[in-house]
C-alpha cells in the first residue's frame, strides 16, 4: 500500500533521512524505533507530504505522491496523522474540534457528521466528553480526541508520531488501547514509538532507525530477541 524508495531529506547540511526504503502492506502495523534525532518524525512527515523529500520516491497504491507540484490535499485525506502534542483548539469543544476538518474539507454539516462523530467518541470511551473543552480533559483524553479527529476524515493509513511521549505514565495505557482497537480493525498504521513492549506485542514489522537510515528491520521476534546488528543491540540494551 505504501512504498518508500531511497528517500532522502536534508535540512541545511544535515542529512536527516539517508536512503530510506520501506514497504507497508495494507493492514500492517509498522513501528519505527530509534534514538531521538534518528529521523523517525521526519520520515512520517515526508510520508504525509508535510515535508518535501529531496530525492527518492513515495508511492501510495502505486502512485508517486512525492512528485514536485502534486496537490497534497487528496493525499492527506487518505493518510491521517497524530502528533506528540494534541493541537486541539482551546476555544472549541471536543466535538467541534473533531468536526472542523470534515466540515471544511468535505463541506458537510454538523447534522450530517454527528452520527459518525458520536460513534467515534463512543467507540473510544469519550461519549461523555464531547461537549468538554480541551482544558477540561486529561492529557490522555485530549490525545484520544486528537485520534478521533484524524479518524473522522476516514483515512486509509494512520501515522502516529510519539503520541504517548507527552503523557503521564498512568495515561499512556488508555491511548495505547485505542491503537490496539485500530489494529484489531485492520487499520494500516506507521508509528514512531518508544513503547517497546507495545511494539513487540502488536507490530507486524519493526524498523530500527539510526542516523537517518533503517539499520535493521524485521518482525518483533527477530528484532527484540535476536537483532543482527551491533547498533541495534546497543540501542535495545539501553532502552530495555
Amino acid at each position: 500500500m505504501l512504498d518508500l524508495r531511497d528517500v532522502t531529506k536534508s535540512f541545511g547540511g544535515n542529512r536527516v533521512l539517508d536512503g530510506i526504503s520501506l514497504t507497508v502492506e495494507r493492514g500492517e502495523m509498522v513501528c519505527l524505533i530509534g534514538a531521538s534525532g534518528s529521523g523517525k518524525s521526519t520520515l512520517l512527515r515526508c510520508i504525509n507530504l508535510l515535508e518535501p523529500i529531496d530525492d527518492g520516491a513515495v508511492f501510495l497504491d502505486g502512485q508517486d505522491i512525492s512528485e514536485p507540484g502534486l496537490n497534497p490535499d487528496p493525499v492527506r485525506r487518505r493518510i491521517g496523522m497524530v502528533f506528540q502534542s494534541y493541537n486541539l483548539f482551546p476555544h472549541m469543544t471536543a466535538e467541534e474540534n473533531v468536526m472542523l476538518a470534515p466540515r471544511r474539507v468535505h463541506g458537510k454539516s454538523r447534522e450530517a457528521l454527528r452520527p459518525k462523530v458520536t460513534e467515534l467518541f463512543t467507540r473510544f470511551g469519550l461519549a461523555d466528553r464531547m461537549q468538554h473543552f480541551p482544558d477540561q480533559l486529561s492529557g490522555g483524553q485530549q490525545q484520544r480526541v486528537a485520534i478521533v479527529r484524524a479518524l473522522a476524515m476516514r483515512p486509509e493509513i494512520m501515522l502516529f508520531d510519539e503520541i504517548t511521549s507527552a503523557l503521564d505514565p498512568e495515561l499512556v495505557g488508555e491511548v495505547l488501547d485505542v491503537l490496539r482497537q485500530l489494529r484489531s480493525e485492520g487499520m494500516t498504521m506507521v508509528l514512531a514509538t518508544h513503547e517497546m513492549k507495545f511494539a513487540a506485542e502488536l507490530a507486524d514489522k519493526i524498523c530500527f532507525l539510526d542516523a537517518g537510515r533503517i539499520a535493521e528491520q524485521g518482525p518483533p521476534s527477530e528484532i527484540f530477541k535476536a537483532p543482527k546488528k551491533d547498533r541495534t543491540r546497543a540501542f535495545l540494551a539501553r532502552i530495555l
